[in-house]
């Protein structure tokens, strides 16, 4: 009798389906390169030439070879025990043409990843431009926008958002450099409060089509997570908690607070590079991807060694001297997770 009830008892399990919880993870970052310019003065009012073989920077074919190593390594280096293949997204600023993207994601550092490029040529006075590098693995891309700021009296930075599929889940992620402290930054603060209503009407936009959309608002703001743009226009909280599913909690606030900053300014560190998030990816349940933790990746490599700038990010010039460095930003990451059922 026994044993018919044990037969009978594997049969019955055997012919189940069993369906086990797994984690997935994702890294979304953001690198300010500064000045990745190529050597061609290919800009129509010369604002380039300083990045010219005969400019101040005597920016040749050597330089701006290093230059790209350099950054592709830094960008190689962005990953985490639960992601050994790096971000699935990148959003870059600081960039001349496409042309330097796709030097840099060829780099042997990068190549195996396969980086895809978004880019669009902004009207910004200096000639720089914002951009997303994705990983085709992680992220299916379904369309970029592109947005200008007519609000300020001057040409700067389009605001870029690209839609896409993270694993399967629609996110939206829009990708700034917001205008400069040029004058001071209470005279210069107008300018960046402007780029932020119109990072809010872009996301406000894009919950109108599809209010479940997570929304995530990254880049060079120029202006601390405390700042008027970012914690009173955007409204970008401090805290998670009672963050509603189309406001915004911004986890590089907390990060400032314990002195951790993405480049620094008369011996005081800021914290610029900031990745902003949807309540929908930050209070929500454990099958949509949600916020985990945030990351300054500081790594000793990307800092100076010498004098007053010891422990600062190691840039390209400082003092009109060639450093042979890699940006005057640290990058940062956001890393996402959610739990998906496999049978």
């Amino acid at each position: 009798m026994f044993k018919r009830l044990l037969l009978s008892a594997l049969i019955a399990i055997c012919g189940m389906s069993f369906a086990f919880a797994q984690v997935q993870v994702a890294g979304i970052a953001f690198y300010n390169l500064e000045n990745l310019f190529d050597t061609i003065p290919n800009n129509p009012l010369g604002r380039d030439l300083e990045y010219t073989p005969n400019g101040k920077n005597q920016w040749d074919s050597r330089k701006y070879n290093n230059k790209i190593e350099k950054l592709s390594y830094a960008i190689s280096q962005l990953t985490t025990k639960t992601t050994p293949n790096g971000p699935a997204i990148i959003g870059v600023s600081e960039i001349e043409n496409r042309s330097v993207l796709e030097d840099l994601v060829a780099a042997p550092a990068l190549k195996p990843w396969n980086l895809q490029i978004c880019h669009h040529d902004s009207p910004d006075k200096r000639g720089v431009d914002v951009g997303l590098l994705y990983n085709p693995r992680y992220f299916k891309l379904e369309n970029v926008t592109n947005h200008r700021l007519t609000a300020v009296p001057f040409a700067t930075r389009d605001q870029m958002c690209v839609v896409g599929q993270l694993m399967g889940e629609r996110i939206a992620v829009i990708v700034n450099h917001w205008p400069s402290r040029l004058g001071g930054q209470e005279k210069s603060s107008p300018s960046r409060e402007a780029a932020a209503e119109l990072s809010l009407e872009i996301a406000d936009s894009l919950w109108r089509v599809d209010p479940n959309i997570g929304v995530i608002i990254m880049g060079d703001l120029n202006d601390d997570p405390q700042d008027k743009s970012c914690a009173k226009v955007l409204g970008a909280a401090k805290e998670p908690g009672g963050v509603k599913e189309h406001q915004f909690f911004n986890p590089a606030w907390k990060m400032l607070d314990k002195g951790i900053g993405t480049l620094a300014y008369k011996s005081s560190w800021n914290l610029f590079d900031q990745i902003i998030l949807s309540g929908n990816l930050v209070n929500t349940n454990d099958k949509k991807w949600h916020y985990q933790r945030f990351i300054v990746h500081n790594h000793d490599f990307l800092r100076d060694t010498e004098g007053a700038r010891q422990g600062y990010p190691k840039r390209t010039f400082a003092s009109g001297s060639y450093l042979n460095g890699y940006s005057d930003h640290f990058p940062t990451e956001v890393i996402l997770v959610r739990k998906v059922e496999r049978k």
